[in-house]
């Protein structure tokens, strides 16, 4: 039996790998390291971690990944290489995950995809930014979710914007994991301590999806996202994509460009990406070298393949297997479930609630973020500083329409119910 380590796993996983159909079968067996991602605390000794894994797995793990961005598929990477198991080298993934450095190779392999860049220290004073004309759009150079990712006016909302006592804690303290695993496997000089600036990419949000085994690189789906017409923020996550045919092929060929430009092999991947229909013009956002573990199962409804199932056969050293409409359903949505002002949860369904309405809705897939008593209320620390996720539905469905209407038949059925403060 062929045993594979999941580090930092993370809410998706347990439930993913459940509704996944592995093709190994009975011969594979998943080992769910601890800490989990949520208990992870900021100071972590990351190195000692992946040292101690490499020594307990020596002889009896025969793969690794994780849906992990921060810190979890570059602590895989190292973990694999450590154990000579198949795996991306950890230098490739963490340039990947570097911002900056995954900027400068994107504009050596996709000039034309690449929004202009600069990078941003994050302390005062400031230079000019170099090529970068204002309004532009600031993250961290190593961001988790978007979190203090901005779009950004004018110099001095940028100056305001770096004071904030939340910039600072995030440079100090939550960067320390990233700069131990850059300092020992890079040779680096920008450490996660810094911001970058970026041109807008206005249109259409989309991720693409895909795999780098050896040196080829396949598309596994394009899934769009819907966004909030006033806030910005996420309402859910369609598959198929609606984009003509025509766009989402000059996508994979970018994603294809930009992977192979970046180095990465024998990894998972997902690469967000804009699409501006006045332009007709693509912009790369960012790369993200590991499987999405909240749309993983969309493939699986669609098409017939899971995302779980790709990352555990690039894991265990065999290529994974597409394929294409073999899924149950035509449709596929991811709908975050949001709080757009405080509130207090009056409400929420237990797991026994959650597997009843599972049951009932077949394919449907439920996380739920909140318990009774809880009060929604933090948005500057959430994925889009607008509002507070409670909870996720992930369902199949023959078409659009009917696929909304049974999002809000088991959105009904689950419970949910919140109090405004």
């Amino acid at each position: 039996m062929k045993r594979v380590l999941v580090v930092f796993p993370t809410a998706w996983d347990a439930k993913q790998l459940a509704a996944c159909r592995i093709g190994l079968g009975a011969e594979l067996e998943i080992e769910l390291a601890r800490p989990a991602l949520e208990d992870c605390p900021w100071r972590f000794d990351v190195l000692g971690f992946i040292e101690e894994q490499v020594r307990r797995g020596a002889g009896r793990i025969h793969g690794v990944l994780s849906s992990s961005d921060y810190p979890g598929a570059a602590a895989a990477a190292a973990i694999a290489r450590g154990l000579g198991l198949p795996g991306p080298e950890p230098a490739a993934l963490l340039r990947c995950s570097h911002k900056y450095y995954a900027r400068l190779a994107q504009r050596e392999a996709v000039p034309d995809a690449t929004p202009p860049f600069a990078l941003v220290p994050a302390r005062l004073p400031l230079a000019p930014l170099a090529g970068v004309p204002f309004p532009c759009f600031v993250k961290p150079v190593k961001g988790s979710f978007s979190v203090l990712a901005r779009r950004i006016a004018d110099a001095a909302e940028l100056e305001a914007f770096l004071e904030q006592a939340a910039v600072r804690e995030f440079t100090e303290l939550h960067m320390q994991m990233f700069n131990q695993l850059v300092a020992h496997w890079t040779p680096f000089e920008i450490d996660g301590g810094h911001f970058i600036a970026e041109g807008l990419l206005p249109g259409s949000l989309v991720t693409v999806e895909g795999f780098a085994a050896g040196g080829e690189v396949e598309i596994l789906g394009v899934v769009d996202s819907i966004l909030h017409p006033e806030t910005g923020s996420f309402l859910r996550f369609d598959y198929p994509s609606a984009l003509p045919e025509p766009v989402q092929q000059r996508m994979a060929a970018i994603a294809r460009r930009a992977i192979q430009g970046l180095g990465l092999r024998d990894s998972p991947f997902n690469v967000e990406m804009a699409f501006d229909p006045e332009r007709d013009r693509i912009g790369i956002i960012e790369v993200n070298p590991r499987l999405c573990g909240q749309f993983a199962d969309l493939y699986q409804k669609v098409d017939g393949v899971h995302g779980y199932e790709v990352a555990l056969a690039l894991a265990t050293g065999r290529r994974p297997v597409l394929r294409r409409g073999e899924g149950a359903f035509r449709r596929a949505s991811s709908f975050p479930l949001r709080t757009f002002a405080p509130a207090r949860v009056l409400s929420a369904p237990d797991a026994a609630r959650i597997a009843e309405v599972e049951r009932e809705f077949p394919g449907a897939l439920v996380w739920c973020e909140c318990e009774p008593g809880q009060v929604l209320a933090d948005f500057t620390s959430g994925e889009d500083g607008s509002s507070a996720r409670y909870a996720v539905v992930n369902l199949g469905a023959p078409d659009a329409e009917e696929l909304l209407a049974r999002f809000e038949a088991l959105r009904a059925r689950l419970g949910f119910a919140l109090a405004p403060l």
